[in-house]
């Protein structure tokens, strides 16, 4: 009877076992994804899935490599084509805009937090400083000039027509220049180049970092509006599979937290981090 009860015994602690090993699975990687290629500027985004997001995707069983870019235009097309399963660089007006150009099938997963805009000076110490005909260079690419040009009219450089949509704003909408600013439009990666050759340069947070520019260094930062925070985004034909909502997952996490708090101060956070 003794060996009868501890055969039992042993087959109950077995079953258990499976039991608990398929609860594991059921919450351990997709099983129909081994590897996430996941795309980013080269600097915080990256840096952010570097030491936040996968270590967590790993302990759940994935292989997480990064592709770091320096432009805003490869890393959408590389995700449209396959070669990335997602990617961290832009908001969702930019990736609206550029999908619809570009006739790309790809969704906003979740908001990360995310680098302002700064002003950023070799020359000056102060926004006051400003001197007639100054030279300020800021990002060339529609959505992101936008947010500097709504930065310029705040800090009072210049004024907008009457009507203008701060999110379409443009060159074309400023009504006034009493400083009378040559605006430099440039490609965002190159605008921490420009420092030396401009009086003020309005410079995407995640560049300026990536140059060694700290945060704390510019003038004046951008208070960046719920439109205006980066994401990651994927192909609208994942966006439900179990793998994409592990990336979700592992920006909801405490891990993840963490590193925001330790590495990322300034940023501005989306709700779920608040």
């Amino acid at each position: 009877m003794n060996l009868m009860r501890g055969i039992r015994a042993f087959l109950l602690m077995s079953t258990m076992s499976a039991m608990s090993a398929a609860v594991t699975l059921a919450h351990a990687a997709d099983p129909a994804k081994q590897e996430i290629r996941f795309g980013a500027t080269a600097g915080p985004y990256a840096d952010q899935i570097r030491y936040g997001i996968k270590p967590v995707l790993e302990k759940e069983g994935y292989k997480v490599s990064i592709v770091e870019f320096t432009d805003y235009v490869q890393p959408n097309l590389a995700l449209a084509d396959g070669a990335l399963d997602a990617n961290a660089f832009q908001h969702e007006i930019y990736l609206k805009k550029f999908s619809d150009e570009h006739n790309l099938k790809l969704s906003e997963l979740i908001k990360v937090p995310t680098a302002p805009i700064g002003v950023y000076s070799h020359r000056f110490k102060s926004l006051a400083d400003v001197k007639d005909g100054a030279t300020v260079s800021l990002p060339n690419d529609v959505t992101n000039q936008a947010r500097a040009i709504v930065l310029l009219e705040q800090i009072g450089w210049v004024t907008l027509k009457p009507g203008t949509n701060p999110v379409t704003s443009s060159e074309r909408d400023i009504a006034t220049n009493p400083h009378k600013l040559k605006l430099l439009p440039l490609d965002a990666a190159q605008l921490p180049r420009s420092l030396d050759d401009v009086d003020y340069a309005f410079i995407n947070g995640n560049f300026a970092l990536a140059a060694g520019l700290k945060l704390t260094d510019s003038l004046l930062l951008e208070k960046i509006p719920p439109h205006y925070l980066n994401l990651v985004a994927v192909r609208g034909v994942d966006i439900d599979k179990p793998y994409v909502q592990d990336i979700a997952n592992a920006y909801k996490s405490p891990e993840f937290r963490r590193v925001v708090d330790e590495r990322f101060k300034g940023f501005t956070r989306p709700d779920y981090l608040r």
